[in-house]
């Protein structure tokens, strides 16, 4: 039954994952997780014994099968948005700033994704499968703002905190099943075991990312790297605190998200002016603003 939801789920949200402007890498996920895997293979995938010790030694084609493991959980639990030039939007602005990244480049790629949910929040999976919400996206008040959120994200990726929230949870037998069988036979539906010999670690990197959070220096990192993707790309990190600010604002106890799984908008602040000195108002740029206001119109 959780499957078959799993599946209706991917189903649902094809349109737009196949559409030409949306990560291509998301609809061949849900091309392959609805195929039928030989009963041959399984057996393959079970015998296997070979051992692998930290997630320095996962490959980077390893790293962007479990990233997609991880990002069809996610889209398992939460709706994607049906706001086209929104989505547009977040995936060209995530492309450029993921080129001024020190990791330009993962196996798949990088790929975006508006999440349509009031929750305040915002996740990465390994090889650069990124989410944002809505309730994230509104509390940006700008394009530098926006800028933020996803050169945060885009951190994590290349500092590879997902893979190490993995590691420490129960990685051992389904990266064993991807070192045995490589990329080669993964294709034509192959994915889909491998998608449940990983289930347990799978769940439990999702339950991190979802309810636990990264720790805190992991989270210091990522702000750190944000505040260097946006000045190689021309956005002011002083939009980190605006968006900080807003964030601050709109917490409850009751919230969910960043709110249980980030530390806390002040001490991020703290982290923020502590690299870039004493907070300045950004700059108005009109173009940027023009941008933003259009393309997230109704979102």
């Amino acid at each position: 039954m959780k499957r078959r939801r799993f599946l209706k789920t991917l189903a649902m949200a094809a349109p737009l994952l196949l559409s030409p402007l949306a990560p291509k890498a998301f609809a061949g996920l849900f091309d392959e997780l609805t195929d039928v895997l030989p009963d041959e293979v399984t057996s393959m995938l079970k015998s296997g014994k070979k051992l692998i010790s930290g997630f320095e030694d996962i490959t980077p084609e390893q790293e962007h099968y479990i990233g997609r493991s991880v990002a069809a959980v996610i889209l398992s639990k939460y709706p994607y948005c049906n706001h086209r030039n929104g989505q547009r939007y977040v995936n060209v602005m995530g492309q450029a700033l993921a080129q001024a990244s020190d990791r330009p480049e993962t196996f798949g790629g990088y790929h975006f994704l508006i999440l349509d949910t009031a929750e305040i929040n915002a996740l990465s999976a390994p090889g650069g499968f990124v989410f944002v919400t809505k309730g994230l996206l509104g509390c940006c008040g700008s394009e530098d703002a926006v800028a933020s959120v996803l050169a945060h994200e885009i951190g994590h990726v290349q500092r590879k905190h997902g893979l190490q929230a993995i590691q420490k949870s129960r990685i051992t037998e389904g990266a064993t099943a991807l070192a045995l069988t490589g990329t080669a036979t993964l294709s034509g539906g192959k994915l889909k075991e491998v998608t449940r010999a990983f289930d347990d670690s799978i769940q439990d990197i999702t339950t991190t990312m979802i309810d636990s959070g990264y720790s805190r220096s992991f989270e210091d990192e990522a702000d750190q790297d944000a505040v260097v993707i946006m000045q190689r790309m021309g956005y002011d990190p002083n939009a980190i605190v605006d968006m900080l600010n807003v964030m601050r604002t709109r917490f409850t106890p009751q919230s969910k998200g960043f709110a249980r799984t980030h530390p806390s908008p002040t001490d991020r602040i703290n982290n923020v002016l502590a690299m870039i000195g004493k907070y300045h108002r950004p700059v108005a740029v009109k173009p940027r603003n023009d941008r933003f206001a259009s393309m997230t119109k109704g979102l």
